[in-house]
C-alpha cells in the first residue's frame, strides 16, 4: 500500500463506499517567540476551514507526551492515544488519511504513530491542505465512537541503538545541514549530531510544490547517502516529528526504516553522550 495519497485520490476515495476518517494535524514547530507573540494555534487554523469531515488532532497532546528526559516529543501514554483516535472515528477496518498544513512533518507523525501501534491503512495527503482543490468546511464533526486500539510492533531505536545503528548500518539526521554541522542550535543545549551519523535533510525528499518526489528519485537519493538493499536504517531528527517525514519519504521508496523518537533533544540532554560536529560524520 502507498504511504501517501493525491488530493483527486483521495476526492474520489471519499465519495466511495468505504471512505477514509479523515485527520487534520496542523502543526507548527514553537520556538522562542517574540514578546507578546502567542504560539501557534493549530486548532484555530482548523476551525477557519477544514476538508469536509476531518477532525482535529493535536500534534503536543495526542500524539505526544510532555517534554522530559525523553526528549520534546515522546511518545503519548497509549491508552491515552488510543482515546483520542477512537473519538475521531477511527476503526482498524477504516482507512484513515492524516494532512497537515503543507509542511508535511506533522501528518507524517500522525502516520507513523498509527502504523506503528498497529492500523493497516492509513496515508498522508500528498502536498497537504495547499494540495487540496475541493472545499473546505467549518462545522466541527461528531464522528461515531471508533474500534482501533493501539497495539506496538517492532521495537524502538533509543539513544544507545540509534548509536549502535550509526555504527552498525545507516543512521540519517533529518535536521537541516546547518544544525547537523553544528553551526547552530535555535532549541537544544549542544550543537552537533551523533557520530557516524548522516545528514539527510527532510527538504530534500519534496519539490518545489511540497509534495514528495516521485519512489525512483527518492531511492536514488538514499542510495547516495549510503542506503543500499538489506540495509537497516534509521532516523532522528530535533524532537522525532520531521523525522517521521524522512520515514514516510523511505516507505515511499520502499525502504523500511526505524525512528528513534526522543533524537536530538533526548541525546543532547546528557552530557555523557559524546558529539561530532561539521560536515563529516564521525
Amino acid at each position: 500500500m502507498n504511504a501517501i495519497i493525491s488530493a483527486s485520490d483521495l476526492a474520489n476515495d471519499l465519495t466511495g463506499a468505504n471512505p477514509p476518517v479523515l485527520l487534520d494535524v496542523r502543526w507548527q514547530l514553537t520556538a522562542a517567540k517574540a514578546a507578546g507573540e502567542p504560539p501557534y494555534d493549530g486548532r484555530a487554523d482548523y476551525e477557519t476551514g477544514h476538508l469536509p469531515g476531518a477532525v482535529f488532532v493535536d500534534l503536543d497532546r495526542e500524539l505526544a507526551s510532555a517534554p522530559g528526559e525523553g526528549g520534546r516529543h515522546p511518545l503519548p501514554d497509549l491508552a491515552h492515544f488510543g482515546a483520542a483516535m477512537r473519538r475521531a472515528g477511527v476503526s482498524s477496518g477504516t482507512p484513515v488519511v492524516v494532512y497537515d498544513g503543507g509542511q508535511g512533518w506533522a501528518a507524517a507523525r500522525a502516520w507513523w504513530m498509527l502504523r506503528w501501534t498497529g492500523h493497516p491503512d492509513v496515508r498522508v495527503l500528498d502536498g497537504g491542505l495547499p494540495a487540496w482543490e475541493g472545499s473546505l468546511d467549518k462545522s466541527v464533526p461528531a464522528p461515531a465512537e471508533g474500534d482501533f486500539v493501539p497495539e506496538p510492533g517492532t521495537a524502538l531505536l533509543d539513544a544507545d541503538a540509534a548509536a549502535e545503528l550509526a555504527r552498525s548500518g545507516v543512521l540519517l539526521d533529518a535536521r537541516a545541514g546547518e544544525r547537523y554541522r553544528g553551526e547552530v542550535e535555535p532549541i537544544d543545549p549542544v550543537a552537533g549530531h551523533i557520530p557516524g551519523a548522516v545528514s539527510a535533510p527532510t527538504t530534500e525528499n519534496v519539490g518545489a510544490d511540497g509534495r514528495y518526489r516521485s519512489a525512483q528519485d527518492l531511492r536514488e537519493r538514499f542510495k547516495g547517502l549510503g542506503v543500499s538493499e538489506g540495509s537497516r536504517v534509521g532516523v532522528y531528527c530535533g524532537s522525532g516529528v520531521s523525522a517521521a517525514h524522512e520515514v514516510l519519504a523511505l516507505a515511499v521508496a520502499g525502504i523500511p526504516a526505524e525512528l528513534y523518537v526522543g533524537s536530538w533533544s533526548e541525546w543532547s540532554s546528557d552530557p555523557d553522550r559524546p558529539v561530532a560536529v561539521g560536515p563529516d560524520p564521525q
